[in-house]
């Protein structure tokens, strides 16, 4: 039930029809973020997000607010470091209301500068809310330590300098150097009909025109580090990083599958080993950051800071235990079915429906069927693990973030380079 249309100014509208839900998610998705930007005004793409909000022509920030409380609907916006999204989810008759919305935010938001210094102070807030979050701090530390150097490495939300520079007038050149229907598509996923959506949509958008090109996907080296963060919290965080793959790599289902039964869950090699056998941490799990043309793969850990190079090294042993004997044909079975089974629970979400069209016309510039994804899942052997797991576990191609009190300053990863 996927359906596609281009309308006249260039706009691609896909949206997926679901019967048996009452409710639509729509979302106007730009080819626009932090990793495009020039780096003295990192964080110029979230500060637009949080602009868009704050009045047009036609609506102040209040009128924005209570238009889709007044219906029970949720308006939001994200913004991650290769794409903007902003997106209404409302019950299906509100639907002519949320593309009307996000089409006014969207084209006219006037970018005051009053508003604009509100603003500035709200997301200077947020990195204060961040840098109090040792979690959040850790997880940067890390992408910034194996990426250094690269736009890809920065976070989103830029540096407190960065952000108070932005003025008024690189707002609105930033928009129109980046924003307009080549660089933008609308994606709906819901109980809706095609046709009506392609009506509201080329409607609402009717004046948005223009042509600018497309940004080009990075493609960071990745540094093998050290990187040991000193505060004084109860914990110890412990990030293992290693080379991923980026989102259009075909052996990405490989991935997944290794992801999986690394430590994606209680039945996981790395939380068995170090949560049940040990009782070394209460969170264990890999991660993957994943990008158009490049990708990070880490083992997440929390533990008592005396206990740190324990963690690091018991994580360590079971990689290369992983490296030396190899995957067996029934955990890549179960981390198989485990992986079908997430993607069906998730798209029971009108929301994650319209997030998928969005992300497989960005990324791969087709529709990917859940039965295709399945297929492939299913067409993974524990070979195709074990030769990605030789390719992207090496030993000296991994790196450690930690950060924690006094205690964790020693930590080390054995065969991992220094900083």
């Amino acid at each position: 039930m996927i359906r596609t249309s281009t309308l006249p100014n260039g706009l691609h509208v896909l949206t997926e029809s679901m019967s048996h839900v009452r409710s639509a998610t729509i979302g106007v998705w730009c080819d626009v973020g932090s990793s495009f930007e020039p780096a003295e005004r990192r964080g110029i793409s979230h500060l637009l997000e949080h602009m868009v909000f704050k009045g047009t022509q036609r609506r102040t920030a209040r009128q924005i607010a209570e238009e889709m409380d007044a219906v029970g609907g949720e308006l939001n916006a994200m913004t991650d470091k290769e794409s903007t999204c902003f997106y209404a989810h409302v019950v299906d008759r509100h639907l002519p209301r949320a593309v009307d919305v996000l089409a006014d935010m969207l084209l006219n938001a006037r970018f005051d500068a009053d508003d604009l210094a509100r603003e500035q102070q709200v997301v200077l807030e947020e990195i204060k809310m961040y840098d109090d979050s040792p979690g959040e701090v850790v997880h940067e530390r890390f992408t910034r330590t194996l990426w250094r150097g690269a736009n890809l490495g920065d976070p989103t939300i830029g540096f407190a300098a960065t952000v108070a520079g932005i003025a008024r007038q690189d707002l609105v050149a930033w928009r129109a150097a980046r924003y307009a229907p080549s660089t933008t598509i609308v994606t709906a996923a819901g109980n809706l009909e095609h046709e009506a959506v392609v009506a509201l949509v080329a409607d609402a958008f009717a004046a948005f025109a223009g042509t600018v090109p497309a940004p080009v996907p990075e493609r960071p080296r990745f540094m093998p580090a050290l990187d040991v963060t000193i505060d004084e919290t109860e914990q110890a965080y412990v990030l293992l990083g290693a080379p991923g793959l980026g989102l259009r790599d075909e052996r990405r289902y490989a991935l997944s599958v290794l992801d999986t039964l690394l430590g994606g869950g209680m039945s996981s090699r790395l939380f068995q080993s170090v949560r049940e056998e040990r009782g070394l941490a209460y969170e264990i799990s890999t991660f993957q950051q994943g990008y158009r043309e490049a990708g990070l793969f880490g083992v997440s850990a929390g533990c008592t800071p005396e206990r740190a190079q324990e963690c690091v090294d018991v994580v360590s042993d079971e990689l290369d235990r992983l490296l030396h004997d190899g995957v067996v044909a029934d955990e890549v079975e179960r981390a198989r079915e485990h992986l079908k089974g997430n993607l069906t629970l998730a798209l029971e979400s009108t929301f994650n429906r319209m997030s998928r069209l969005a992300r497989n016309h960005i990324v791969h510039g087709r529709q990917i069927s859940t039965e295709e994804v399945e297929a492939r899942f299913d067409a993974v052997t524990a070979d195709d693990v074990d030769t990605l797991a030789r390719e992207l576990l090496n030993p000296a191609e991994r790196g450690l973030c930690v950060l924690g009190p006094g205690e964790v300053r020693a930590v080390r990863l054995p065969g991992a380079a220094a900083a």
